[in-house]
This record gives C-alpha cells, sequence and structure tokens, in this order.
C-alpha cells in the first residue's frame, strides 16, 4: 500500500487470523533489530479508514469458508524497499547465488537475535539487488542483499512465553550459516545485544509505542 509519506508498505491488519500480537511482536522486534544493526525495514504505524476498507473488496482475511474485511484503524505497517514497480524482491535464491549476497553475515546475527527473542518461526527474508535497483538489461550482474522481515512469531507469537526450541529461527538454507565455525562467529553479535540491549534502550522503545512518540501514517 502507498502511504501519506510516500512510501510503500506491506499491512499486517489487527484481526489477522494469527493474533493481535503479532503487530506489536513486529513492531518492537523489528525496532530492536535494528539497533543492532541487522538488516530490517522502517516500520510504521498505518491508520487504514473505513471507506478505504469499504472499498476495496480485495481488502480481505481469507478464511477456509469464508472471507473477513480487514479491520479499520491503526495497523502494523514495514515499508517496501523501494518503488515495487522498479524493484523486484525475490523470497529465493538458488545456492549458486547465495555467495553474491554482500551481507550474507548478517544471518548469523539474525539468528543470534532470533534465539534471544524466542523466534519461533523460521527465518523470513527477503532478497533483492544492491542499492535496491534492478540491474540493467544486458549489464553486468550487480550483488544481492538481503533484508530480514516478519519477526511476528518472536516472544513465541501470540503466546509471549519463551520455550526451548532449539531449531525454531534457522533459516531454511544452510548455506547462509557456511561461514560460521563455531561459538566465535557469533561472539560480535552477542556483544551487541549485551552492551546496546540496555534497560534505558528498551525503554526508550517501548516509549515509541505512544502514538504521541511514533508518526501515524495514513493509506493514500
Amino acid at each position: 500500500m502507498r502511504c501519506s509519506d510516500g512510501h510503500y508498505y506491506v499491512v499486517k491488519f489487527q484481526n489477522n487470523p494469527q493474533h493481535t500480537r503479532i503487530l506489536v511482536n513486529e513492531l518492537l522486534a523489528t525496532r530492536l533489530a535494528a539497533r543492532l544493526g541487522l538488516p530490517t525495514t522502517p516500520v510504521a504505524v498505518v491508520e487504514v479508514s473505513p471507506e478505504l476498507i469499504r472499498l476495496t473488496p480485495e481488502l480481505c482475511v481469507e478464511m477456509p469458508r469464508t472471507r473477513v474485511p480487514c479491520a479499520a484503524g491503526l495497523q502494523f505497517g514495514s515499508r517496501y524497499p523501494g518503488d515495487p514497480h522498479n524493484v523486484s524482491m525475490l523470497d529465493f535464491l538458488p545456492d549458486e547465488l547465495l555467495p553474491r549476497v554482500k551481507n550474507l553475515g548478517d544471518f548469523a546475527g539474525m539468528l543470534a537475535f532470533d534465539k534471544w527473542l524466542c523466534n519461533t518461526n523460521g527465518r523470513q527474508t527477503l532478497f533483492y539487488r544492491g542499492g535496491g535497483r534492478q540491474a540493467d538489461h544486458g549489464a553486468e550482474e550487480t550483488a544481492y542483499e538481503t533484508v530480514m522481515i516478519d519477526q511476528g512469531f518472536c516472544f513465541n507469537a501470540g503466546e509471549w512465553n519463551f520455550p526451548d526450541a532449539a531449531l525454531r529461527g534457522l533459516y531454511s538454507r544452510n548455506r547462509v550459516y557456511e561461514g560460521v565455525i563455531g561459538r566465535a562467529s557469533f561472539d560480535p553479535w552477542l556483544e551487541r545485544i549485551e552492551k546496546r540491549m540496555s534497560e534505558a534502550c528498551s525503554t526508550n522503545v517501548f516509549a515509541k509505542f505512544r502514538r504521541n512518540g511514533m508518526r501515524t501514517i495514513w493509506i493514500r
């Protein structure tokens, strides 16, 4: 959806079939990941008007036997990295192309993050050409970048507890972890978590949940 700030957002609605808490998880976990220097997209509170829902039948939740209109009001928005008309996002890269992802090492950091916040889903990510632009036809292909998305199952989704689940949070393609040689590969990220995630930092992140502390945008 294109919003009032001129950017495009992927919007998750309050009445999604997973849980209302998924939106809180998305907002909080994405902001924490960004503070650690992990590749995420900017997030926002998106206001969706009842009129837009009424005039857009496609804005609905597909259930097994029915379609439920999306809820109006404040929703979670994850900014699309660029103009979707010009930037192609991929949720899969063949193994032979993975070495061309220039921030492939961030998968180790994201695994440390997912374990810390108990992400009980597999790691979700998207790939796109470096700089957010498609390569010109016939030009030498550029490197890819990855961006980590979908933090909704952090804190164990709607349960808000921390079960021990050793294999949760892993990306499905083990090749992204080829550079991991042991505990030492995670130490820089663990040090960031220890030093940057102070009580003051957490208080600041939570304070921005207040509507007056975090700018709300709306659908154009």
